[in-house]
């Protein structure tokens, strides 16, 4: 594959840090199926990869721990059509899809704490529950 892999304007994925195989796609489908390997396993190397920021490539490695093999290679398999080429592109699109998620940086939670009112709130509820459960008791002299 000689095709570098672009993600958005300024970032580009090398295509030596990308590899793909086609294997033999499982489930129905007759003839097909059995005898064509339409689907497709990308790879792509977050060990050795310089494009990515370590951030991105920490909650790329967060996000999909399922997805990734002993050697730390992001695995996209793909067998959705009957066309080799097709599944190609529609893994390398799932692949930029994943990587533009883990460029986007997550808020950080600012800690708040609950106003006075609705901790007098919270206080009342119990309150009354607890009342309404007492009332609930066996005092039937």
């Amino acid at each position: 594959m000689s095709d570098d892999l672009e993600i958005g304007p300024g970032l580009v994925i090398a295509a030596e840090e990308l590899g793909w195989t086609a294997v033999r796609s499982g489930g129905p489908g007759g003839q097909n199926v059995n005898k064509v390997s339409t689907k497709i396993e990308l790879r792509f190397d977050l060990v050795e990869n310089r494009s990515l920021a370590p951030g991105v490539k920490a909650r790329l490695r967060a996000a999909n721990a399922g997805r990734l093999d002993a050697k730390g290679r992001l695995i996209v398999t793909c067998d959705t059509t009957r066309s080799q080429s097709q599944n190609l592109e529609l893994a390398r699109e799932k692949l930029c899809e994943l990587v533009r998620v883990a460029l986007v940086v997550p808020k950080r939670r600012r800690p708040t704490k609950p106003s006075r009112g609705q901790k007098q709130a919270r206080l009342n509820d119990k309150r009354l529950r607890g009342e309404k459960k007492r009332g609930r008791t066996g005092n039937w002299d």
